[in-house]
């Protein structure tokens, strides 16, 4: 069985045109335990960590772009908010 590591980097890897069926599909085929697995705690754990990582992503890239506008708009407000969540930048 792979890794979940492995799995992200092979997802990402094909094309970024994938459904959200095709991924699902994809993690329960790699994750099932039996022929017709589709809710085991192997599979529901790497759905759920799918997920997590998903919203993870976007909200670090909403982060950045605030940062990144607080920058323009402020530099010594970017660099206080910085220090004081111990960002580095």
């Amino acid at each position: 069985m792979r890794s979940y590591c492995e799995q992200q980097e092979r997802l990402f890897r094909q094309d970024n045109m994938s459904t959200v069926k095709e991924v699902k599909e994809k993690i329960v085929g790699d994750y099932k335990t039996h022929g017709s697995d589709t809710g085991s705690s192997q599979v529901q754990i790497a759905l759920l960590t799918q997920r997590i990582n998903e919203g993870l992503l976007q909200m670090v890239s909403r982060r950045r772009k605030l940062l990144d506008y607080l920058k323009r708009r402020d530099i010594n407000e970017y660099h206080e908010i910085i220090k004081k969540l111990g960002l580095r930048r």
